[in-house]
């Protein structure tokens, strides 16, 4: 392999930095980082998705 010594480092590496502190979303006394509201939101999004998306139907029993 021919690349720059750091390269494959730079392409494993998170796209945001990790080394900082969390962020955190506060309502009242419930405490939850960003990370997990947008897993929470993903989440919802998929479920609702499930709830309105036509099922496939096959031709019928053969």
């Amino acid at each position: 392999m021919t690349g720059h010594p750091h390269s494959v480092e730079r392409v494993l590496s998170a796209p945001i930095d990790l080394n900082g502190t969390g962020r955190y979303v506060h309502w009242g006394v419930v405490q939850l980082s960003v990370a997990n509201v947008v897993v929470i939101g993903l989440m919802l999004v998929v479920f609702v998705a499930a709830l309105l998306l036509p099922f496939p139907r096959g031709r019928g029993r053969g």
